[in-house]
């Protein structure tokens, strides 16, 4: 293989501010950045083995890294990662997502919450960091994420990760959470549409979708634009049912419309679920600005879900995020944008039918599959 390899992603964190003295520094903030995106990559989930993976790398690493004074200790690691601004690492992280991936329209882009479990200090009284991430459900990436201080900031975080990226033509599914009229308007004025969940913490909004529903019914939808959707799960001895029912055009009989910035469907989700005998049935309500069909909205409502399936289980099985100690400063927010990235690299190689681990190990192993990694 002829080297010097393209690992074109430092390219897009050279933005970000190098918060060490000048005459303090022995290595390049690109090198540092460039050999613990790899390491993460390979497998490494500590500072410690970062810096082994680059001892075991270096001659390799040399071919392309400037590397004045050798690899890093993992202490260096620490404490660079402690002091960067997470802002601008992960404001880079996004452009360089957007560099990579195209949006198509209509792609179901899924913003959801995850506490980082373990990045708690109690020595420090310091809580465990919540962090919030936006997936395309398509094209299976993260687009983004922003650090938020506890799950309750969320309400606030949201509109401004949605400001950070590029949703033209996108429709953005939130959980009830997001339901805020400050965060649908920033949906609207960024040219996206939306499907959010509906809880009784907008409770005029539930009542009027849900009376609306129930007269919908009564009525057996006669001058209601109606579709309905069915969806069977039949496993380990228990049935789930789910109903989608969707009423277009609709926005102008609710009350609070203009409050809610393009609202112009509901939707009702029933679900029956029948195990040992017994019977339980569940309705949950969404609003939406999109004019689509029960069978879109059950697909998108089924995608939103993949952001726990696709990248939070991974995150937590494969990259041990849950059980990372990391915990000083800025360290537990920019480590998570380390494990962004390599799982964006990983879930984007195609070509290998192997899971996530095996495509780490294997990258560890392989210096030429690490690099076509970087150059999909």
């Amino acid at each position: 293989m002829k080297l010097k390899p393209k690992l074109t992603i430092a390219d897009h964190f050279d933005s970000v501010k190098d918060p060490r003295v000048e005459r303090t520094k022995r290595h390049s903030l690109l090198d540092i950045f460039t050999i613990a995106i790899c390491a993460v990559v390979c497998g490494a989930d500590t500072w410690g083995e970062i810096e082994e993976y680059g001892k075991a790398k270096q001659q390799w690493l040399k071919k392309f890294l400037k590397l004045p004074n050798g690899i890093p200790s993992h202490d260096t690691f620490a404490r660079v990662f402690a002091r960067i601004n997470p802002e601008e690492f992960q404001s880079s992280f996004i452009n360089w997502i957007q560099s990579i991936s195209k949006l198509t329209s209509g792609e179901v882009v899924a913003i959801d919450g995850k506490t980082l479990r373990h990045s708690y200090d109690k020595s420090q009284d310091k809580a465990a960091i919540h962090m919030i991430s936006a997936w395309a459900t398509n094209v299976q990436l993260v687009l983004g994420q922003l650090k938020v201080d506890d799950k309750s900031n969320e309400i606030t975080a949201i509109p401004e990760l949605i400001k950070l990226l590029s949703l033209k033509g996108c429709i953005v599914s939130i959980d009830a959470m997001g339901c805020q009229k400050s965060i649908v308007k920033q949906i609207v004025k960024q040219e996206a549409d939306y499907i959010i969940a509906l809880k009784k913490n907008q409770k005029n909004l539930y009542n009027q979708v849900e009376a609306l529903f129930k007269d919908a019914i009564i009525s057996k939808f006669q001058q209601y634009q109606h579709t309905e959707h069915r969806l069977v799960d039949e496993s380990h001895g228990r049935i789930v049912t789910r109903y989608y029912s969707v009423l277009n055009n609709v926005g102008h009989l609710l009350d609070l419309k203009d409050a809610w910035a393009n609202l112009y469907s509901i939707g009702k989700v029933d679900t029956l679920r029948i195990a040992n005998g017994k019977t339980k049935l569940e309705s949950r309500y969404y609003i939406m600005s999109i004019d689509r069909n029960a069978e879109f909205f059950s697909n998108a409502i089924r995608s939103h879900w993949q952001i726990e399936n696709c990248l939070h289980w991974v995150l937590d099985v494969q990259f041990h995020e849950d059980d990372s100690r990391i915990r000083k400063d800025n360290a537990p927010a920019n480590f998570a944008v380390l494990r962004h990235i390599a799982h964006s690299l990983i879930t984007q190689e195609k070509s290998s039918k192997i899971g996530v681990n095996n495509k780490r190990k294997k990258a560890g192993w392989d210096n030429e599959y690490l690099v076509s990694l970087f150059n999909k």
